[in-house]
């Protein structure tokens, strides 16, 4: 499916420009191709491969180029958000790794944390550790938390080791020392001589992929960077020798999880930073999109066809977090999936709630009689029972359908026809009759079932850090999230709904409004009232410097980098911190360092509802994230100006709805084609907007406004 909308506009020169964004989800892989010159938009969505996702990233960038014969020579650059490493990890398929950590500490994966995600459940078992304890390795070597040599590397002890390792045919190693983010003499001699004797093995160290202290969690991000950098690097490889085959020579940049873009080279060899590449890019697009409507405060909702993402962004920004873990049980905790779950990693990440609830959610009657959606979904493959591609168990796509809120006809575009009979037969099988219902009623629950899960992780990411969601203005996307956005909309309380251009590939587009962004971070750990000031600002120095090497190494970012400094900070004697900006101020002195403090009273009062003014605050690490600004896409007027939608209604068609009040039953709605609407038009609901990419469903008692740009503005 392809279709071309005028969200952006580039540069006016008179040579031909583009850009790709792709992003693969559990279900449908997303393209995007933005003309730099005109600004026209044009989007591609195929089915994705599981079983070799490249697959379903090269069709996608093959359709995009094939519409308008584009010039492979005219791209810029690709940009590509991906699950590779989360897959890898939850479905146990890492590299054969080795850990080197120092002698006494050869169980610290095997002991981990002692905080669980549910505190009573006697059942509950921790992941197995990435490494096995045969494949653990300790070195006689020691250093004190200042960095201070206590007991020296024994070098024979060291070539004994590597000798054992060779041994066991590992494809890569993570080494941790302790204090090794004070110094990392030791770690780098370890690497050295590892690599000396195994040259093709991939070699992590924790003094480079995050030198900040904690040993496990160092050592735990330090594990998964190795154990997937195989993978991703083998997955990447492919993809440029592919996008090379189609004459496409141009850089190819990953999405962090952090919403940034970094060079495929820097993702090869850190791809722990882009665990959590794919959700990123929905928040990034929403959040570039809120700030350029005015609206800096906004909650963004991503469902697709596997599972359904929150985020909340504020002045403009998603916020940040590095409380989380992967791999895990879902959780809904602190961070972007719990902390407690999973194998913890401490790398920046866009904070936001992720459920298993997209079209493709499995619904299916448990062993109480009672109704339940997901977290199992159909995915790609077999899909929904509608698609006809031998799915056997109903879905919320089918429920959808059933109700008369997709068009069999016109689903993807029209590509694909969805099988209305096989859905409806399904939906009776093993949901209607087990439970004594209509088939519609049965639909119906199956959606308001789903609804109910996704205004949970709305609240989640609003009321539980602190914020009203009245405040904030909902956008839906995703090839299946308009079809439910409204209705969140009107369960959370939440007023105003927006839906872009192009939702179903809002992420893909997400991936071309960002900036190339390297995160750099150091540990500190002083008291405000004791810390060494000139330290502090020798060490941000110290790491602007190696931003701006690893800056000039990336082709896609042009002129001098920005840097953006953060401390992070706690009351002495807690055990975590909040990461605080720092004062906008020429030096570093006792006016920056008073004004850092009360930036964190304000930043601890938010999160927590109380400061502490009197208790001694403490400075933890100093972090530095080296920008690399982009052009990025703008918004653009729509040509055509008429408050009357009568000219883009498709026809009129039969919709079950439902309200808190009691059931409305099928409803005669209008249906209109979205590209047809002009900006200014306004139309009330019971109604549905298609286009190719998704279907927009406006319940009863919601106004719906285009404006300029051609954005659905959606009010009770």
């Amino acid at each position: 499916m392809t279709s071309t909308s005028h969200f952006p506009v580039g540069s006016e020169t008179g040579d031909q420009r583009f850009r790709i964004g792709v992003d693969i989800g559990g279900t449908f892989t997303d393209g995007t191709l933005v003309d730099s010159v005109t600004g026209e938009v044009t989007t591609s969505k195929v089915l994705s491969t599981p079983s070799n996702p490249a697959s379903g990233f090269i069709s996608a960038v093959q359709k995009l180029l094939s519409v308008d014969s584009v010039d492979p020579a005219a791209i810029e650059h690709v940009v590509h958000a991906t699950t590779v490493a989360t897959n890898a990890i939850i479905e146990g398929k890492t590299a054969k790794t080795a850990f080197v950590t120092t002698e006494g500490f050869r169980d610290m994966l095997e002991i981990a944390r002692q905080i669980r995600p549910s505190l009573y459940d006697l059942q509950f078992e921790k992941p197995a550790p990435l490494v096995p304890r045969q494949l653990c390795f300790e070195v006689p070597e020691r250093l004190n938390a200042k960095g201070e040599v206590v007991t020296p590397l024994d070098e024979s002890a060291l070539a004994q080791l590597v000798e054992q390792i060779a041994e066991s045919e590992i494809e890569a190693v993570a080494v941790c020392l302790l204090h090794s983010y004070r110094n990392p003499d030791h770690e780098r001699r370890v690497g050295e001589t590892i690599a000396a004797k195994l040259p093709k093995v991939i070699i992590s160290l924790s003094s480079d992929v995050v030198p900040e202290f904690r040993e496990y969690l160092r050592a735990s991000t330090t594990v998964i960077n190795s154990s997937v950098a195989p993978i991703v690097s083998t997955y990447l490889s492919s993809i440029s020798d592919q996008l090379v085959a189609e004459n496409v020579t141009s850089e190819l940049l990953v999405m962090q999880s952090s919403g940034g873009v970094y060079p495929a080279k820097a993702a090869s060899e850190n791809p722990v930073f882009m665990v959590e590449s794919g959700p990123a890019a929905g928040a990034v697009a929403a959040a570039s999109l809120g700030s350029s409507l005015g609206y800096p405060n906004v909650i963004s909702f991503d469902m697709g066809g596997t599972t359904a993402k929150a985020s909340l962004i504020r002045n403009g920004q998603p916020n940040i977090t590095k409380d989380y873990s992967v791999g895990g049980a879902a959780q809904s905790g602190t961070g972007a999936f719990g902390g407690a779950s999973g194998y913890p990693i401490r790398t920046p990440v866009v904070d936001l709630v992720e459920i298993g609830a997209g079209g493709g959610s499995i619904a299916w009657v448990d062993s109480g009689g009672a109704l339940r959606v997901g977290p199992h979904s159909a995915g790609a493959d077999p899909g929904p029972v509608c698609y006809g591609l031998g799915g056997r168990q109903p879905t919320i796509t089918d429920a959808n359908l059933v109700l008369g809120r997709l068009d069999p006809d016109y689903f993807a575009g029209g590509e694909m026809k969805l099988d209305r009979e096989a859905a409806y037969a399904a939906i009776r099988t093993h949901c209607a009759e087990p439970l004594g219902l209509s088939v519609e009623g049965a639909a119906h629950g199956i959606v308001e079932i789903a609804n109910t899960a996704m205004v949970n992780a709305l609240r989640l990411v609003s009321v539980q850090r602190g914020h009203d969601p009245r405040d904030f203005m909902l956008i839906g996307f995703g090839g299946a999230g308009p079809a439910h956005t409204v209705r969140l909309a009107e369960q959370a309380g939440i007023p105003k709904v927006l839906i872009p251009l192009g939702p179903g590939t809002a992420s893909a587009l997400g991936l071309l409004v960002t900036d190339v962004r390297m995160e750099g971070s150091a540990t500190l750990i002083a008291r405000a009232d004791q810390v060494d000031l000139a330290k502090i600002s020798s060490e941000f120095e110290r790491l602007e410097s190696l931003g701006r090497e690893a800056h000039h190494q990336a082709a896609s970012a042009s002129g001098e980098p920005e840097f953006e400094r953060a401390v992070e900070m706690r009351y002495w004697g807690q055990s975590f911190e909040l990461s605080v900006p720092v004062p906008k101020r020429d030096s570093i002195d006792q006016h920056w360092m008073d004004e850092l403090t009360e930036s964190f009273h304000e930043a601890h009062e938010t999160a927590y509802g109380f400061r502490a003014n009197d208790e001694p605050v403490e400075l933890v690490n100093l972090r530095l994230t080296t920008v690399g600004k982009i052009a990025r896409p703008k918004m653009r007027k729509l040509a055509n100006v008429d408050s009357d939608p009568s000219s883009s209604i498709k026809g009129f068609r039969q919709v079950y709805f439902a309200s808190e009040t009691g059931d409305r039953g099928m409803i005669d709605s209008t249906v209109y084609d979205r590209s047809l609407l002009p900006a200014g038009a306004v139309f009330t609901g019971p109604a549905i907007v298609e286009e190719p990419d998704c279907t927009t469903v406006i319940h009863p008692e919601w106004k719906v406004t285009v404006d300029q740009f051609g954005n659905l503005s959606i009010e009770h």
